[in-house]
């Protein structure tokens, strides 16, 4: 079967969207189904450092250096030109435009596919999905990561009315739409969407590279943020949690990342003088798990206004490095429900500053609530939020064969088990 999977980002890329997209078109292809991706030249982190990828020709090539620095040899990689992706508006509205464009017309150029699948990045990328289901006859799935102009209109920026019909018209009229949770699937009904349509299928980590490995001594408490820092996330509850525990050397803040809100952040800390966080930049992948480890607790956010319109995916590898999770948002979220499932966290909504202090100042003198938590979460990993079972449920609702793609190493590989007994031990 051919598959074509379009998106600005993916593989090696340090964007959520680009990596799991990576491990759906490596399980597809090794089970023997022709996979060709067009994707965009520049890297989300290149963003936060001033710099994009440097690709030096635009021909398709036969393969991109997998997740663990390996290369696949199995997918078609075809990278269209676009301009550097930058967190300011511009830049990005001049980013999504070039590779929509772009997209569109290596697309045509491909031969025929039998599914197509699209990413919402950038906004609108799906109408290139639509076009080519009109042409060929072929499937399109729109895998929603985040619903527009919702995230827009959540952040305050101005949307003219035409343009969520735009957005919306294209998967009113595809085969399936994915959402990343239940929060989302609600948004998406109301969208006109219907409920048929809908599959709810949740992201996931990959538990051969991320697992329980030892605590830091404590104290110092450590709460550790790791990913991109967005306009989407809740930063006051954390800032006044942060003052109000500022320079206390029983805790310590550690920002593992990027995002358009990392530096706000730093020159709050400056201001206010706050010296017991850290700062530091996104951990190479096959670095993850020993990033995660160096935090006691996990940190996710999201503002209330942005409930279904995003999920946040830090969670999962959180849970696989058996790390607690403490969200700060709206309850109704993926993220507080599944806190709620498997007892693996805490859940305060924004703004309950007093709430999250004082769990912290609790958990200093009760660590064995922290480990505990992170064992029901890693748990609840391996049960559910494997890369494996996840990737099955994608390729389910693309129509292939379940058990055809189901990777070899579902089964949990010794090092996950031997750093699970090591998280047993401690906890």
């Amino acid at each position: 079967m051919r598959i074509l999977l379009l998106s600005q980002f993916f593989g090696p890329d340090s964007a959520a969207s680009g990596q799991l997209l990576g491990d759906v078109a490596r399980a597809a292809a090794e089970a023997g189904h022709e996979v060709r991706v067009i994707c965009g030249r520049s890297d989300y982190a290149g963003a936060e450092a001033g710099f994009a990828e440097k690709i030096q020709d635009e021909r398709s090539t036969p393969a991109w250096p997998s997740r663990g620095g390996q290369s696949d040899a199995l997918v078609e990689v075809a990278r269209a030109g676009t301009s550097a992706f930058s967190h300011t508006k511009a830049k990005k509205l001049l980013s999504f435009s070039t590779f929509f464009v772009g997209a569109a017309w290596k697309a045509q150029r491909r031969p025929r596919p039998d599914i197509v699948l699209t990413l919402p990045v950038p906004p609108g990328l799906a109408w290139v999905g639509w076009l080519l289901k009109k042409t060929y006859g072929c499937r399109h799935i729109v895998w929603v990561m985040d619903v527009y102009p919702d995230i827009a209109v959540a952040l305050d920026m101005h949307v003219l009315g035409w343009f969520r019909w735009f957005l919306d018209y294209p998967l009113r009229k595809a085969d399936a739409v994915i959402a990343l949770g239940d929060c989302m699937k609600e948004r998406l009904l109301r969208h006109g969407i219907s409920k048929e349509r809908i599959h709810t299928v949740e992201n996931w980590a990959d538990g051969r590279n991320t697992y329980p490995l030892p605590f830091l001594g404590q104290p110092p408490l450590r709460v550790l943020y790791s990913g991109n820092l967005g306009l989407a996330h809740d930063l006051a509850t954390v800032q006044a949690a942060m003052e109000r525990l500022a320079n206390d050397p029983n805790f310590h803040f550690d920002f593992a990342g990027g995002g358009p809100q990392r530096r706000e952040l730093r020159e709050f800390c400056q201001r206010k003088g706050i010296e017991n966080v850290s700062f530091r930049a996104y951990a190479p992948y096959a670095r993850l798990g020993a990033s995660l480890a160096e935090g006691h607790i996990g940190l996710v956010t999201q503002k209330p206004a942005t409930l279904g319109a995003v999920v946040p995916s830090k969670t999962y590898g959180l849970m696989a490095a058996g790390r607690a999770v403490l969200y700060i948002g709206p309850g109704a979220a993926t993220p507080a429900r599944l806190i709620r499932r498997f007892d693996c966290g805490w859940h305060f909504e924004c703004g309950n500053v007093n709430g999250v202090v004082g769990l912290l100042r609790r958990l200093l003198t009760h660590p064995e609530e922290i480990y505990e938590k992170g064992a029901c979460g890693r748990k609840a990993f391996v049960e559910h939020y494997d890369k494996p079972a996840g990737v099955a449920r994608i390729c389910r609702v693309l129509g292939l064969d379940a058990a055809e793609i189901r990777p070899a190493e579902l089964a949990q590989s010794g090092q996950s088990l031997a750093g699970q007994r090591a998280l047993d031990r401690r906890a």
